[in-house]
């Protein structure tokens, strides 16, 4: 089986594809965005191989015929959750079409207590304080301002509590605005961007996902990878992942108060909070892992070149 996954800059992705094309016989083409997507079905790559299309992304498709148009010229969409796949079919593609493949992570070696404390020094955080954290972009849909309002129920019950911001983005001098307001300046770390996720992952006891519609969670995912305890809110994909009470804490609104209060639960139960970080690991290492991934990837497309074939 041959296989081509085209990535090149926009403005010469059209010709670059054309020309590989015409000079390979490729039997499926696999565009994992959609600007790979418009390249790849401009180009006619339909019409020589077999075109399967990634969806990252829960937004509702283009109802302007082009932006549709590429969707349904692909053979297999593989959405990377049920909430992408329902979001991909009620924009018009036929259902039959449309896969789930979860993404997936690597499974990191459990950590150790001079590891924890080596990633915590870096940060400048005690041994003793309640290391609350959250990875990503601060963007508004992210949830990192009801977050704030969250901490700040918690520092009420935890004063020496701290909450990790590790990311930037364009809500940051807003979200310092707020952290201010709330008097939370001495709690709350902007920490900026931050290559080293693993060493965030190390420090924390307790990961919060507060985005509105996510969907699915790299970062949540790695968070349960690492057994952290995990407190996140159920919309989009987030509940295909989290069985609330089992392997972490699901928030069922945007609501701080809810979320402060699962916070406040994992922080006074230790035994509670491992118990559903141990099941947090088990969940990834059983349904969410690289190497299933691949599998998952595999088997798709050998489903939709052998429907080709029998076509």
């Amino acid at each position: 089986m041959h296989t081509f996954s085209p990535r090149f800059p926009r403005f010469q992705s059209l010709l670059c594809l054309k020309e590989i094309l015409h000079q390979q016989n490729f039997d499926l083409v696999h565009a994992h965005d959609p600007h790979a997507l418009t390249a790849a079905w401009l180009a006619r790559a339909h019409h020589r191989a077999i075109l399967v299309a990634s969806r990252r992304v829960a937004y509702p498709l283009s109802r302007f015929w082009p932006g549709l148009a590429r969707y349904r010229a692909a053979h297999r969409i593989m959405a990377v959750s049920k909430f992408v796949a329902a979001s991909v079919i009620s924009s018009g593609v036929d259902s039959e079409r449309v896969v789930v493949v979860y993404d997936g992570v690597e499974l990191p070696p459990p950590f150790t207590s001079e590891e924890r404390a080596a990633a915590r020094r870096s940060l400048k955080i005690s041994d003793s304080a309640p290391l609350i954290g959250c990875v990503g972009y601060l963007l508004p849909e992210k949830g990192q301002e009801l977050l704030l309002h969250a901490i700040k129920e918690v520092v009420s019950q935890f004063p020496d509590c701290k909450l990790l911001l590790a990311g930037d983005g364009p809500m940051r001098s807003q979200l310092e605005a707020l952290a201010k307001t709330l008097s939370l300046e001495n709690n709350v770390i902007f920490a900026g961007f931050i290559a080293d996720t693993e060493s965030v992952y190390r420090a924390l006891d307790v990961f919060v996902f507060p985005s509105l519609a996510e969907p699915l969670g790299s970062s949540l995912l790695a968070a349960m990878a690492h057994s952290l305890p995990v407190v996140a809110i159920a919309s989009g994909g987030v509940p295909e992942i989290i069985d609330s009470g089992r392997n972490g804490i699901l928030a069922d609104a945007p609501d701080p108060a809810q979320l402060a209060r699962a916070i406040c639960e994992l922080l006074r139960n230790s035994e509670m909070a491992s118990r559903l970080g141990a099941s947090a690991r088990e969940t990834i290492s059983n349904r969410f892992n690289a190497s299933l991934l691949a599998e998952n990837t595999l088997h798709e497309y050998k489903r939709a070149l052998a429907v080709a074939r029998r076509g």
